[in-house]
């Protein structure tokens, strides 16, 4: 069949320019903007030839990573694609070679993860094609007038007009509509478009793809956008969000100790409003006589989670919440976006979690940060570090392009007003250094790994800072002398380690065509276009290469587990889907040899103490009522922290199931 299918493509490709050939029309060319952080970072070029063919080159350089793409479209006259071709790289450079093609009813697909083909009539969507390409789907879905149009490999797609506008730029002007896609991702994805259905912008604060010439609307045309995730997060808020008004409570429960990483049997814990006000025995706590009675038996409670790493957007609010995090510490934000979110989360108008915020510095270049502020003289350091202070920040993440020798003054400005410091470590400078100076924190485990390879690495602001340790990792000895002083300086210097153990299992170990491991338990839940990025693959791999960055990836797991032995912190952090990936993190922090309960001890007591957070962590008469209901014992099968059952988020109470349902993502099913 695929012989037949890669005929078929060649007999298209070859037949196309005698399609056209009577029409002698010149193509319509469009030119796009990619603006990562406001600074211009790649473009996308579009050529509309006659009988529904469109050609298109994509690219953007994101800290030397970035997709490259070539592609071919055919379009039929119903809107649906007839024919795709893309070829290229991927955003960690790994290669892309994806076609689509319909041949008597029959759609067949393939690329470097997925090979199918089913009959009927349905959208290609590509995995590595333009965002011009959502404008397609658009304007199918508006030939479907107001029915779904059936996704190919899976899913259906649905569509809503939010929004119309007319811009005025350059003495030009155009009028422009916003479309909400919904069935493509766990929240509906926003597009606008031109009166011709051409693809307009997508509009956003790190990255935004917008018609040249019109970057100057961003702004205008995200604020509309923004506007409509604001109304559909406070509908969800007041559908999803159960405010007792009455005290609760939680009986016959096992309870997990967070402070003491253990589990009491048959426990009663009552909440009152916000606050915790009994914990004990169940034999000897009386509810109040109005009390809402939770029956805990067979479930633990646990204090609400904490995400240690999160780059926090809307969509994250009801994510985290679902799956038990009721905490999270962004590491990197949009100064004004981030209030926003924590300010509806606070005020119960979205859901989501508690914050506490770091602010990230880097220095100017061609690899420097997609948000944040950037130093590269004494006094923008100073100016960055005192408005993160002002603005109740409680940290400081330094990244790589951040000139080494402006370090030691960061960390001394940032102690004075009360702020860790921690970061990527800065191009030039090794994790030793960096401690040396007085960093409290590093983050994530391959820069632990880069602190043995300075010599072999040159540039840790590029990809290298993964390729160089999924080609090194498995060869470092990590009982050797320089691992053991280096292990003893970080535990000299109380260093922590936000290892993010998640974000590295896909991109060392993940294979295009097979199911990543940190998806494998919850793929089949999540929706239909979603569980396509599972087969897809990390880093790029040869056959020589492809056993030694799995055993690299290995190696970070013991790496991980000789820094816990040996009593440096460590943190669970996702910097990745957040909710689902930290429970990820935790698997895979027991993988590493962690005990379930010191797991769980990390996720919740650990991480509130390192945030001097003592009203949270734990479950006291007193505290916050942040709490999760699971089924199972968390404690000895860690992967029962996937079973959520009831969150409590400041004696605000969520169903589980249904907040998962609000981003497309199917409930556990329980015993």
């Amino acid at each position: 069949m695929f012989t037949r299918w890669l005929a078929l493509c060649t007999i298209l490709v070859f037949l196309a320019p005698n399609l056209c050939a009577s029409d002698t029309a010149a193509p319509q060319i469009l030119r796009f903007a990619v603006v990562i952080n406001g600074r211009t970072g790649g473009s996308e070029v579009d050529t509309f030839g006659p009988n529904g063919q469109l050609d298109s080159t994509f690219e953007f350089n994101d800290r030397g990573r970035g997709p490259k793409v070539t592609s071919h479209y055919a379009v039929s006259a119903n809107g649906l694609l007839s024919y795709v071709d893309i070829t290229g790289n991927d955003y960690l450079k790994a290669p892309v070679d994806e076609h689509f093609a319909v041949e008597n009813g029959v759609s067949h697909w393939k690329s470097t993860s997925e090979n199918g083909q089913t009959a009927g009539p349905g959208f290609y969507i590509s995995n590595n094609g333009p965002p011009m390409e959502a404008a397609l789907l658009v304007a199918a879905l508006l030939k479907a007038k107001g029915s779904p149009v059936r996704l190919f490999p899976s899913g259906e797609a649905r569509l809503e007009r939010i929004a119309d506008v007319a811009l005025e730029s350059h003495g030009k002007k155009v009028h422009v509509a916003d479309y909400a896609i919904t069935g493509l991702s766990f929240e509906p994805q926003t597009i606008w478009l031109d009166d011709d259905q051409h693809f307009f912008a997508i509009p956003g604060k790190w990255f935004a793809f917008v018609r040249e010439g019109w970057e100057g609307t961003n702004e205008q045309l995200y604020a509309l956008d923004r506007s409509a995730e604001d109304a559909r997060n406070a509908r969800l808020a007041r559908e999803l969000a159960h405010r007792p008004a009455k005290p609760v409570a939680v009986e016959h429960v096992r309870l997990f100790d967070s402070e003491q990483a253990v589990t009491r049997e048959d426990q009663t814990v009552i909440v009152d409003g916000d606050r915790i006000i009994a914990v004990g025995p169940s034999s000897t706590i009386v509810p109040p006589s109005n009390a809402q009675h939770v029956d805990g038996k067979g479930n633990t409670l646990v204090p609400g989670l904490f995400d240690m790493h999160a780059h926090l957007e809307a969509v994250q609010g009801p994510l985290n919440i679902a799956s038990g995090v009721t905490s999270a510490r962004d590491m990197g934000n949009d100064i004004d976006e981030l209030r926003h979110l924590q300010e509806q989360w606070d005020q119960g108008t979205a859901i989501g979690p508690r914050v506490w915020k770091a602010g990230l510095i880097d220095g100017r270049g061609p690899f420097q940060a997609p948000t944040g502020a950037y130093a590269d003289t004494s006094e923008e350091a100073h100016t960055a570090v005192t408005r993160y202070a002002d603005l109740g920040y409680v940290q400081i993440k330094l990244y790589s392009s951040l000139h080494p020798e402006l370090v030691p003054e960061i960390v001394k400005t940032a102690h004075a007003r009360g702020l860790r410091v921690s970061g990527h470590i800065p191009n030039g400078m090794t994790a030793s250094q960096f401690v040396q100076v007085g960093a409290d924190e590093v983050q994530h485990i391959n820069f632990i790994f880069l602190n043995f390879l300075a010599s072999q690495v040159k540039d840790t602001r590029t990809p290298e800072r993964f390729t160089a340790v999924g080609a090194n990792a498995a060869k470092l000895d990590l009982n050797a002398k320089e691992v053991d002083d280096f292990v003893e300086l970080l535990r000299q210097h109380h260093t922590v380690v936000d290892v993010t153990l998640a974000t590295f299992e896909g991109m060392f170990t993940g294979r295009a065509g097979k199911i990543s491991p940190d998806y494998g338990s919850i793929l089949d839940r999540l929706p239909a276009q979603v569980q396509r990025q599972a087969y897809t693959g990390g880093l790029a791999v040869t056959s020589e290469n492809d056993q030694l960055y799995k055993d690299s990836y290995e190696a970070m797991l013991r790496m991980t587990k000789r820094l816990y032995d040996a009593g440096i912190p460590i943190l669970a952090g996702t910097d990745a889907t957040p909710g689902i990936m930290l429970h990820r993190e935790l698997e895979l922090e027991v993988r590493a040899g962690i005990p379930a309960a010191k797991a769980l001890q990390i996720a919740t007591f650990n991480a509130a103490q390192l945030l001097k957070q003592n009203e949270l962590g734990s479950i006291a008469p007193g505290k916050l009522a942040d709490l999760v209901l699971v089924e199972g014992n968390p404690a000895e099968n860690i992967s029962d922290i996937r079973r959520c059952l009831v969150v409590m988020k400041n004696g605000v109470l969520y169903d589980s199931a249904e907040v998962y349902r609000a981003v497309g993502i199917t409930a556990f099913q329980p015993n």
